[in-house]
């Protein structure tokens, strides 16, 4: 194992860690994962049975022998295993916490919380976060760099704090930010986005909304005109509150978003140009998937993978568009998208350890 890249995952048995873990184990350029816990959390001591099949060299056992351990976390475990990349899986207040600590430890970090990726504290306000050094903490969110690679990768490689974005506002950023910096869309007459989410989405701690009873048979929009990435959203895009309206609904699945997108344009354009618009801006970027016109994505297409999936209709008109944005949110919307990030940071192939 010498010479592979030593990582830590805390918050390990949560969906999104339970994917990361298993992307992980199987990288070729990374050691075996060291795998932590909070004291406070269950008394698991190993992985769950969804990844019991991996042995502690990382490859698949029919026995199930060789499970890799959940440890408690410490600084000193971090140091002592000699950990290079931190990523944290954890509630988002607990990632503000430890965040500063780690940097200061000299470790790298990729956070899929929303602790680091807002700038404006008019949007971070939704978290209430309260920080013990608040100095500092504003120094991290003004060197924090969004994870989304198709975007971003020219600041990712550098950067010592990667915070992955949230799975609805990556299939929302990804379908907008073609048509936006190509200026074709008429922000003034509003785009409107209804996303729709796997239960997985919501994380792994049950709440009544959540349970089988709810979701089973049913279909229900939440957190109208106040869901936490929607700020995400706005600052990516540049957009303003007045200009953009975002709704997220449950869906009866396990995992996978749908986004459909309205927008108007600004003036009358052809479904070619549309396609040249995506084509162009996404050009090399492994994985966007661009649909021809009228070719909608459904999540089926999208789920267990890594890829984000871009359909459009144009209107006869030529000037009213709807994007169709679908991708699994445990791996292009969490545990996937970090491990893009790794690669960016290492120097690897975007697609390393995700085909």
């Amino acid at each position: 194992m010498a010479g592979k890249l030593k990582t830590a995952v805390l918050g390990a048995t949560g969906y999104s860690g339970m994917e990361l873990v298993r992307l992980l184990a199987r990288h070729p350029h990374v050691d075996k994962p060291v795998l932590l816990k909070r004291s406070a959390e269950s008394n698991e001591t190993n992985i769950p049975t969804a990844l019991q099949g991996l042995s502690a060299n990382g490859n698949g056992n029919a026995n199930g022998k060789g499970r890799l351990p959940v440890v408690p976390f410490s600084w000193s475990a971090l140091q002592q295993a000699g950990i290079d990349l931190l990523f944290l899986a954890t509630p988002h207040a607990l990632s503000r916490e430890l965040v500063p600590e780690a940097i200061a430890r000299g470790l790298r970090v990729i956070d899929l919380s929303g602790a680091w990726r807002l700038k404006q504290a008019e949007h971070r306000a939704v978290y209430n976060f309260s920080d013990a050094d608040a100095s500092t903490a504003a120094k991290l969110d003004a060197s924090a760099v969004y994870g989304l690679p198709e975007l971003n990768s020219d600041k990712i490689p550098g950067a010592a704090l990667v915070a992955n974005p949230g799975c609805y506002a990556t299939s929302v950023i990804l379908a907008l930010a073609p048509l936006l910096s190509a200026g074709v869309v008429d922000r003034d007459r509003g785009i409107i986005s209804d996303s729709k989410s796997g239960v997985s989405g919501a994380g792994k701690e049950p709440t009544s909304r959540t349970h089988f009873v709810s979701v089973a048979d049913n279909f229900s929009a939440y957190s109208v005109f106040g869901h936490r990435h929607t700020g995400e959203i706005l600052e990516q895009l540049r957009l303003n509150s007045t200009q953009f309206i975002f709704t997220p609904h449950l869906l009866p699945i396990p995992r996978g978003i749908l986004s459909t997108i309205y927008v108007h344009l600004n003036r009358e354009m052809k479904a070619e140009e549309i396609q040249s618009c995506f084509g162009d801006c996404y050009h090399g970027k492994h994985w966007i998937r661009i649909f021809p016109a009228s070719k909608l994505p459904e999540i089926q297409f999208s789920v267990h993978t890594n890829y984000c999936d871009l359909g459009f209709s144009l209107a006869k008109d030529g000037k009213r568009l709807i994007v169709v944005s679908c991708l699994d949110n445990l791996l292009k919307g969490a545990a996937g998208q970090a491990v893009q990030n790794m690669n960016l940071m290492h120097g690897w192939s975007e697609e390393e350890g995700l085909e």
